[in-house]
């Protein structure tokens, strides 16, 4: 049931934290054409949005709490690849503690197809559910339907990778943030390359991928500065998550560029393939792996020498918060407003705050980053 009445445990609030790291002052907003705009003349409404968010800042975060059981559609960029079923066993542990039926989890069987999800969004917006989730693939291609929702009254959570323009997004759960991760890859490239540096190419899933996207613009930003001056990116290719494109787009690079030493995949799929191709052609000693990956998936590799690092977080805890806060808004425990503080069961306590990566929309900085090497990969 969309917009259900608000509980009274609403009331039941305990101490802050996590407060917003934002200093902008100003709204922006998204049209349905994309368009984005400053809400200078909505003065009214943002002096009652500020009023409302500083007195749930004085009083603590909204524990949010079982209430009627939702309908909602679980949306992946594709249902093959390890991390969404992953982050659908968090969604469905969510549903269980607040007592809630489990999201249907729907969406393309091939990461490939980048617009396969705007069928499944138009369907979950057609049968009226309650939220969506999802994870896009599609670019601001996925905007339209997700204002269809919007407008119909459904909330829609992206989680791990969001709509880049926010049209139809009511807020972005962020595995970590997106600054940082280009960061921690830069710095996972310094330190296989080595003082001496040399070239690196990246291997990226599709695209049209918003988290990829920026995860790549922030390490191109990052290796522009003196210290990483030793360092070459030479190419950025696509393998599309599929696995045997990935393959092939990693032994191309070798065979592109006779002085790569290494390959930055930040797709799990695309790191173990590329691993698996340069330990299968014998090229380990000359050319790294390193990027985004799955420790079951990549220890073989790490313990080889082939990727002597990688990285990752959670994504059973990051279906578990995307279902937490979607479902806190559906049952209007919540609003999808910045400083909007709540506690999301066994994840504790996180604030709406604008998205400083894109120009609107607002994000839940969930966190935290691991770094994997020989010493812990087998946990």
């Amino acid at each position: 049931m969309r917009l259900l009445a608000p509980l009274a445990a609403m009331a039941l609030v305990v101490a802050a934290c996590n407060p917003s790291e934002s200093g902008d002052d100003t709204t922006t907003t998204a049209d349905a054409g994309g368009t984005t705009t400053t809400a200078a003349a909505d003065t009214t409404t943002t002096e009652a949005m500020d009023t409302t968010t500083t007195e749930a800042s004085a009083e603590g975060p909204v524990a949010i709490a079982s209430a009627e059981s939702i309908t909602a559609t679980f949306l992946p960029k594709c249902t093959n690849i390890a991390v969404f079923p992953q982050a659908n066993e968090g969604a469905e542990e969510a549903a269980a503690e607040l007592g809630s039926d489990p999201a249907d989890f729907v969406g393309p069987a091939d990461c490939g197809d980048a617009t396969g999800q705007i069928e499944f969004m138009t369907n979950a917006v057609t049968q009226g559910v309650d939220a969506i989730m999802v994870s896009n693939n599609a670019g601001d291609e996925l905007a339209p339907s997700a204002q269809a929702a919007a407008d119909a009254g459904i909330p829609v959570v992206s989680w791990d990778s969001p709509i880049p323009s926010a049209e139809g997004e009511s807020v972005f759960i962020a595995q970590v943030d997106f600054d940082e991760t280009g960061q921690v890859m830069a710095d996972m490239a310094l330190n296989i390359l080595g003082d001496d540096g040399g070239q690196f190419a990246i291997l990226s899933a599709t695209p049209e991928a918003a988290n990829q996207n920026a995860w790549i613009a922030a390490m191109e930003e990052v290796i522009a500065g003196d210290a990483y001056a030793s360092m070459e990116l030479v190419d950025t290719v696509y393998g599309n998550d599929v696995f045997e494109d990935s393959v092939n787009q990693a032994l191309a690079l070798v065979d592109q560029y006779p002085d790569l030493e290494l390959i930055m995949a930040p797709t799990t799929v695309g790191i173990v393939a590329a691993a698996q191709a340069m330990t299968q052609e014998g090229l380990c000693e000359e050319v790294k792996v390193s990027g985004l990956g799955l420790p079951d998936e990549m220890a073989e590799y790490t313990l080889s020498g082939c990727a002597p690092e990688f990285a990752l977080w959670s994504f059973v805890d990051l279906g578990y918060l995307a279902y937490f806060t979607a479902y806190g808004i559906a049952t209007g425990q919540i609003e999808a407003v910045e400083g909007q503080q709540f506690t999301a069961g066994r994840m504790g306590e996180y604030t709406i705050e604008a998205d400083p990566t894109r120009d609107a929309g607002l994000r839940v900085l969930m966190g935290p980053f691991a770094v994997y090497d020989e010493t812990n990969v087998e946990g």
